[in-house]
Order: structure tokens, then C-alpha cells, then sequence
């Protein structure tokens, strides 16, 4: 009993905010067990969608005041709150780089952007998930975001003038993925290994992040003038925008979702024009819904309808599992003096003094323990090493036995698996890099009848899948591991006998082919000049075109022909 004295009981809750353009400041509370908030206010507060800051700090500390009393909080709390992103992207560094040099990298490359030109970042990052396996890759690819310190530090301040701790900084892109996989809105998309794109669009232009399942593969930002359009004309101007930038990241769905009352997601839907499969949802005024998410009765209902999936997602950072986090206070900034345990409506608050005592209590215990098990089944273990060690003597003592009869081998006789290999790799680095990388990349629904490549780097690839996702995932895996090689899908057509076959309600046959060569070097490679003219056009391995000559055909991996099943 002496040892729970040391514990004490809290009803502290840690509340939420979100700064949330268009809507305002947002303070919410969930209650996870009803999947509803239990609390929820609003105030109006102003943000420079340019310097990504808020307005005016005393006008952000009166709001906040005046939620607390409004909902009856105790200031005395911890804070956690969402703000529009500022900066998000991706690099390809080193696999040995160390943690401090990856940051220090992302510092050097977003010190570029116009926003941290005049301040200080705080950048948070994390390994991308790898698409395909890591062998004989040499880089990593980190994800990042980024916020202004100045901006962290007038967050801190303001609310610890009110007696509240900021313990968490959330970004409005990580927020709307906890929202929407919280609530069920792209349970389909989030499906492993599936393909698809969340197109947001707010009051600056749009964005898109290609997903794969619940990890971001890409993210894309296109800024717009959206104010300066009238009527439909900003739906065509978004539409066409679009249109271009998702050829570049094919995917199985579409899910389209507006922050910004100037645009409705319903009716930029109807004007988009994609074979995917497309799902939308209105953050904005456009909602029919009443809320997104079910609410208590104490919460009038023209304020349960602004509530918005940032704020939710925002509530839901210490207990969501959605792999797209990022952390802008780090450990030097936050004290933490206790630990709170919940229990029921209460926590138990366990000091830095009782968990010390309570630790040294069950450390005696296991020592005692580990005495007692230690007495017990010692001489049994013992007999049982000393068995295993006799035997590991006798199979030593065979073995050296039959190492004698090899001592009059020479050793210039012996095949050297190192040196060969050393050689071959010396010979021609490239090539062995490129099939590997094919080896590593290729998906299980692709097979490939024809695979070229040169020792200057340049290759075409020739295949069949059973689906377009599959030589999407092939491209995107070839590309990410042959760095610089700026691979492109040349072609992608339908099979012309599984045309007949698609007809008939059988599956379909798609070919494709890779390569970085231009239309004039696949000429010259499928068409090549007589022997003896190769190189009147140009000098050394190349001619005019830039393809190499054609040596005498050789066998293996090394040689010059292309390899064909």
C-alpha cells in the first residue's frame, strides 16, 4: 500500500487544436470508445496562406482562453496541434549516411525554398518503405516535412502563458490520412500493394500523393490561382491541370477531396476525365452530411458540420498506426516529469520517485528468481553442455583429419570464386548492375521476352504482364534502382491475341517496353548497318546515334547479345 501512495490521481486530458484555413481554430476532443467528440469549439482566426503563419499570436492566445471556457478545460493541459503543411518531400541519399548528415542533407535542400530562405526549418523525416528488396541498392529514400521554428516557438509560448505544455506538432497532410483510414473512407484504397492518388485541393492550387496501400510513394504540389477564377472556369482549369499531371502516377483510384469553399469535390469529379475508379468527400461547406464524424449531444449542430478531417485527424495522433508521422518537438524541448496511466475516467500519475522505487522492487524480484532457477538447473545444464562440447571436439578432430589430404593441393590450381567474380564485375559494372536490378524489381505477373543492355549504360526491356499495375510497379522499382538512367515507359499495348481474348470475356495480355535509348538509337539497335559501316558516323563504341557497335556475338551474362527466353 506504501508503494501506491506514491501514485496520484489526474483528470488532466490533453486537448487538440487545429489550425485549419477556411474554418478557423479548432479545439476537439474523441472519445474513442463511441468513435464520436465528446468536445468540440471553434474561433475565428486568421492565416497568411503565403508565410504558411498565423496572423496574429495574441488573437490565437485570447481563442484558445476562451475555449477552455467554453468547454470547461482546465488551461493546465497538454496540447497537440495540426497546421497547414509547409513543405513535404522526398531524397534519395546514401545507405550508410548517418542520421545527423540526413538531416543536415534535407536542411541544405529545402534552405533553397523561398519560406526558410529568411528562417530557421525544424525538419522531421523517416526511411521510405522499400518497393522492392534492398539487395545491391546503395541508396535510401527518405520522406521529410518541414515547419518553421519561429512558428513552433510563438505556438510554445503563447500557450504556456496560459498555463497549457505543447507536446505535439501535427501537419495537415498526415492528419487527413489518420482522418480518412480512421473513419473508413479509403478502406479499399489502403488495401496492401494497391495503387492510388488523394488529389487535394485548397485555396492555393491542388495536391496529389501517390499512394501504394497505407505508404506514400510520391507527393506532387501544383500551385493555382483559384481565387482569381469565376464560376466553372476554375473546374476547367483544374480539371486540365490534372488531367496532365496524372499521367505520370497511373493508379487504380482516384479519391478527390476539397478544403477550400471556392471548389466543390462532386463537381470537379464530373469533370475529370480518368478511366480509374473515383471517390470523393467535401471538407468544406459542399457537405451534405451533417458531420463527418458522429458527435455528442452538447455540440450545436452548426458546429458539429465544420468540424474537418485535419481536426480529426489531429485527435487521433497518439493512438493512430498510420505509418505517415512526423514529430516537430523533439525530446530537448519537451520535460516529461511524469507518466500518466489511464484508469477509467482518472489517471494515475506515476512520479520519476515511485517509478525509481517501484523499479528497484521488481529488479530484487527477478534477481531472486534467476538465483532460485539458476540452483535448480545448473548441474543439469552443465552435463548437457559438457555433451554437446565432446561431440563439437570429435567432428573438429574429423575434420582436420580429412583437411590433411588436401595440403598437397596447389593453390594456383584452385578455383578463386573472388577473383572471378571481381573480374567479371570489373569488366562490365553496368550490365551486371542492370540485371540485378531487373532480377530484384520484377513483380510476380511479369515475365520479360527481351532484355538489352550496354556497358554505356543504355537498355531496353521488352515484356508481357497479366495487368497494368504490375508493369507500373516493374517501371517504378527498374527506375528507383537504376539511378540516372532516366528509364521510360516506351510502349504499352494489349496484347493483339488477348484483344480477341478480352472480346471472348477471357483475361488479357498487356506488352510493354523500357528503355532510355531515343526512337533513333532503337532504330539503328533493331535495324543494324552492315558489318564494316558501323562506324562511319562516329568514333570509339559509338556512332551517330550513340548506340554501340555490335561486337561478335558472346555468350552469358557479359555478352553483347540481348538475352531472349
Amino acid at each position: 500500500m506504501s508503494l501506491l501512495g506514491n501514485f496520484s490521481s489526474s483528470s488532466k486530458s490533453r486537448v487538440y487544436l487545429s489550425m485549419t484555413p477556411g474554418v478557423g481554430l479548432e479545439m476537439i476532443q474523441l472519445d474513442l470508445g463511441s468513435s464520436s467528440v465528446s468536445n468540440y469549439a471553434l474561433r475565428e482566426l486568421a492565416y497568411n496562406e503565403m508565410q504558411k503563419d498565423i496572423v496574429d499570436y495574441d488573437n490565437f492566445k485570447n481563442a484558445v482562453s476562451d475555449m477552455y471556457a467554453e468547454l470547461g478545460i482546465d488551461p493546465r493541459t497538454e496540447v497537440v496541434i495540426n497546421m497547414p503543411l509547409v513543405l513535404f518531400g522526398q531524397m534519395q541519399l546514401g545507405l550508410l549516411l548517418p542520421n545527423d548528415a540526413v538531416t543536415g542533407a534535407i536542411q541544405s535542400e529545402i534552405e533553397q525554398t523561398y519560406i526558410f530562405r529568411r528562417v530557421e526549418p525544424i525538419v522531421s523525416w523517416f526511411d521510405a518503405p522499400s518497393s522492392g528488396s534492398s539487395v545491391g541498392k546503395e541508396t535510401r529514400t527518405v520522406m521529410y516535412a518541414a515547419i518553421q521554428e519561429s512558428v513552433v516557438d510563438k505556438l510554445r509560448t503563447a500557450l504556456s502563458e496560459l498555463g497549457s505544455v505543447l507536446v505535439g506538432v501535427e501537419n495537415s497532410l498526415s492528419s487527413t490520412f489518420r482522418a480518412l483510414d480512421y473513419m473508413g473512407l479509403t478502406q479499399d484504397q489502403m488495401q496492401p500493394n494497391m495503387t492510388w492518388n488523394l488529389l487535394t485541393v485548397n485555396a492555393t492550387g491542388y495536391t496529389i500523393a501517390s499512394m501504394s496501400g497505407k505508404n506514400i510513394i510520391e507527393y506532387y504540389e501544383e500551385p493555382l490561382p483559384i481565387k482569381s477564377y469565376e464560376g466553372d472556369e476554375i473546374y476547367d482549369a483544374i480539371a486540365e491541370s490534372v488531367k496532365i499531371t496524372l499521367t505520370s502516377y497511373p493508379a487504380n483510384y482516384l479519391y478527390v477531396v476539397s478544403d477550400t469553399d471556392q471548389v466543390s469535390a462532386e463537381l470537379l469529379v464530373s469533370k475529370l476525365n480518368t478511366t480509374c475508379t473515383v471517390d470523393f468527400l467535401e471538407n468544406n461547406s459542399f457537405k451534405k452530411q451533417d458531420s463527418l464524424i458522429p458527435t455528442s449531444l452538447n455540440i450545436i449542430p452548426s458546429y458539429a458540420s465544420k468540424i474537418s478531417l485535419q481536426a480529426i485527424g489531429c485527435a487521433l495522433a497518439s493512438v493512430s498506426d498510420f505509418p505517415l508521422s512526423f514529430n516537430f518537438i523533439t525530446s530537448k524541448e519537451v520535460v516529461v516529469d511524469s507518466c500518466k496511466i489511464p484508469i477509467g475516467e482518472h489517471e494515475i500519475v506515476v512520479t520519476k520517485a515511485s517509478a525509481i522505487k517501484f523499479a528497484s522492487i521488481v529488479a530484487g524480484i527477478l534477481v531472486l528468481l534467476v538465483a532460485i532457477i539458476t540452483f535448480l538447473m545448473l548441474p543439469n545444464a552443465v552435463k548437457t553442455q559438457q555433451a554437446k562440447r565432446d561431440e563439437i571436439t570429435k567432428k573438429v578432430e574429423a575434420l582436420a583429419d580429412e583437411l590433411k589430404n588436401y595440403d598437397d593441393v596447389s593453390t594456383s590450381s584452385v578455383f578463386d570464386l573472388k577473383r572471378e567474380v571481381e573480374n567479371g564485375v570489373k569488366a562490365n559494372r553496368s550490365k551486371l548492375m542492370n540485371y540485378i536490378a531487373a532480377g530484384d524489381s520484377i513483380p510476380q505477373n511479369v515475365w520479360l521476352t527481351y532484355f538489352m543492355t550496354q556497358g554505356n549504360g543504355l537498355v531496353d526491356i521488352k515484356g508481357e504482364a497479366t495487368d497494368v499495375n504490375s508493369i507500373y510497379v516493374f517501371f517504378k522499382n527498374m527506375r528507383d534502382s537504376l539511378i540516372g538512367t532516366k528509364l521510360k515507359l516506351q510502349k504499352l499495348e494489349m496484347d493483339s491475341t488477348s484483344v480477341e481474348a478480352a472480346v471472348a470475356g477471357a483475361g488479357s495480355d498487356y506488352r510493354f517496353e523500357i528503355t532510355n535509348m531515343t526512337d533513333e538509337q532503337l532504330t539503328e539497335l533493331n535495324n543494324p548497318k552492315p558489318e564494316g559501316e558501323e562506324g562511319e558516323e562516329g568514333s570509339g563504341e559509338n556512332g551517330s546515334q550513340g548506340v554501340p557497335t555490335q561486337a561478335p556475338p558472346t555468350s552469358g551474362l557479359m555478352g553483347s547479345e540481348p538475352v531472349q527466353p
